[in-house]
């Protein structure tokens, strides 16, 4: 698959934007992972042009994340066009415009799903970013993540997807819900097919959607002909999905469980690079809603996690983790319970984030 500039190879895999998850320290987890591509979480154009630090410092990230692409969100063409200018200082890979986030508070603004209402502010917007980007950095392709439509009645997909085309933008990424149904409900895979189909659609198209485990992924790929795959939730706390989805696209291999040593390791490198990236105190703060997913059917996991989750002292938790005796909780890492937990995860959205 090529985006602009970039050739991603065969079979590309994503990270979906998610806020207050997909920091610089998990993208870095992810990506020696294997994952091809990651993103930051969804950026204000609001506070961009207004130059609020904590905006500008999503923002930031580590050479080694390469390519990874900054995703904007936003419901004025004018905050929309600056912001662009501003992130592509950052000299991001790729600039992505949020036009899926179904909650209430994005959509309230006229960000986010709140476009599928209206096409043609839908249309305004993104070649308002082409064309901006272009002005700035031209190799810097700009893509689009979207939904089905806002529900049921309004889903016109395909069309979108030729509009956008039509206005420039290079790759297209389709969370295969409506608006409407947000995180509930099984994802649509079969319109994803249909967009692939569509007459003059020749942009990459990026599927999105209930990729919990490496043989979803797979199963995205050969049953849609999608270019590319967006893991979200699934790499919450696992990592490793990438590499294990990897083992399997290119070589069939099926990968064992993951140890329990292994993740609580990665749990503790993780924190490491959050202290590094956002300071002690914040570093230790933001690093809190991911212990629950690392340590998840570890032996005595729910137990180490209630003792860490009020540590302030980064070396205490980093002294805690490592000396842990980590070993697999039997029953809960069965393969019947890890394809039913995979499942659960799938029809539930974390409390702490919010998929985009």
């Amino acid at each position: 698959m090529k985006l602009g500039p970039l050739d991603l190879g065969t079979r590309p895999l994503f990270l979906a934007p998610m806020e207050d998850v997909t920091d610089s320290p998990f993208r870095q987890m992810c990506r020696e992972a294997g994952a091809s591509v990651v993103y930051t979480e969804f950026v204000s154009s609001e506070a961009i042009i207004r130059e609020v630090d904590r905006a500008l410092h999503k923002l930031d990230f580590e050479e080694m994340e390469r390519p990874f692409g900054i995703q904007l969100f936003g419901g004025r063409e004018e905050a929309m066009e600056a912001a662009t200018e501003i992130a592509l200082r950052w000299k991001p890979d790729i600039l992505d415009i949020n036009f899926g986030c179904p909650v209430y508070k994005i959509v309230d603004k006229g960000a986010g799903a709140a476009c599928l209402r209206d096409l043609d502010m839908m249309q305004r917007m993104a070649k308002t970013v082409v064309d901006a980007a272009a002005s700035v950095s031209p190799d810097t392709p700009v893509t689009v993540k979207t939904r089905l439509g806002w529900d049921e009645d309004s889903i016109k997909i395909q069309e979108v997807a030729l509009m956008l085309q039509e206005v420039g933008v290079k790759a297209l990424t389709v969370h295969a819900r409506t608006r409407n149904q947000k995180y509930k409900g099984a994802a649509r895979w079969e319109w994803l097919a249909k967009i692939k189909e569509t007459p003059g659609f020749r942009i990459p198209l990026i599927g999105n959607g209930d990729v919990t485990t490496p043989e979803m992924a797979k199963k995205m790929f050969d049953e849609t002909g999608v270019d590319g795959v967006m893991i979200g939730r699934g790499a919450i706390g696992n990592p490793f999905i990438f590499e294990q989805t990897r083992a399997l696209l290119d070589r069939g291999q099926h990968s064992p469980p993951v140890t329990a040593a292994r993740r609580v390791e990665a749990c503790a490198t993780q924190l490491e690079r959050s202290v590094e990236h956002h300071g002690e105190r914040f570093g230790v703060i933001i690093m809190k809603k991911h212990y629950g997913a690392y340590l998840k059917g570890i032996r005595g996991g729910k137990q180490l996690r209630t003792s860490i989750i009020t540590m302030e002292d980064p070396a205490e938790i980093l002294a805690r983790l490592r000396s842990f005796e980590a070993v697999d909780d039997v029953s809960t890492n069965s393969e019947s319970t890890v394809r039913k937990q995979s499942t659960a995860q799938s029809q539930a959205t974390p409390k702490e984030s919010v998929l985009i």
